[in-house]
């Protein structure tokens, strides 16, 4: 049977939403899923989709890459009760992470919110967006070892956006990253969050990655591994 993936994207176009999703489009296919494309720049930025409970009720996996953005009450509801009657939703970088700061129950649904992105030193900065791009190590936990996401992939180094996440307890981390002290910065000690995680809500499962900026980093060996896996672990 046929199952149906729903990806909403849209938001900042530094994030390149349209070319990150398009990426991972032919996967779903691939493996089975129809996929409804909703871009949300047509609905003023917010997902409407969501608050369609006849049509969420059919949606095995929601892939959103929808970066600093608002929701409506009723499209966040309508999100949330997918979720919990066991749709799947999986995405990257700040287009799940950062999407809606608006409501914090999204938030919670989450279970992690990018708070910065440390970039380098103030004299090597320029103005664009490589001012916050550094070298990086995602590092995997134990649990990794044997999931179905990270299994048989080791730590590895990006430059790219390093993301501070701000999290709760309940996530499942896979692989987490540590901000160092530098000599510019004014945290005194260095500080380890979460870049891969899982999450149980209801019926349903989230799939959470931070490494994502662009199709570049999409695009690592790495990366791209673990989100093509993330997304069908993720699914109904």
């Amino acid at each position: 049977m046929t199952r149906q993936a729903l990806v909403v994207r849209g938001g900042w176009d530094g994030h390149m939403p349209v070319e990150a999703t398009d990426l991972f489009i032919p996967h779903l296919e691939a493996n089975g899923f129809t996929v409804r494309v909703e871009d949300v720049a047509a609905t003023g930025g917010t997902p409407a989709v969501y608050a369609d409970a006849e049509y969420m009720a059919t949606v095995d996996l929601v892939v959103q890459c929808n970066t600093m953005n608002t929701i409506e009450k009723e499209e966040f509801e309508g999100l949330r009760a997918a979720v919990e009657a066991g749709t799947g939703l999986a995405g990257w970088h700040g287009g799940i992470a950062d999407s809606y700061r608006n409501n914090s129950d999204y938030l919670t649904l989450i279970g992690g919110q990018f708070g910065c992105h440390p970039g380098k030193a103030p004299e090597e900065r320029t103005g664009g967006q490589p001012d916050n791009y550094v070298p990086y190590t995602v590092n995997m936990l134990p649990a990794a070892a044997e999931h179905p996401i990270t299994q048989g992939i080791g730590d590895f180094d990006l430059v790219t956006e390093q993301y501070w996440v701000l999290s709760d307890d309940y996530v499942d981390v896979l692989a987490t990253t540590t901000q160092a002290v530098r000599a510019w910065d004014p945290w005194n000690r260095p500080v380890t969050s979460p870049a891969i995680w899982t999450r149980q809500w209801g019926k349903g499962r989230i799939f959470v990655a931070t490494p994502g900026h662009n199709v570049e980093v999409l695009q690592d060996a790495n990366v791209k591994t673990i989100i093509e896996r993330g997304l069908l672990w993720a699914a109904r």
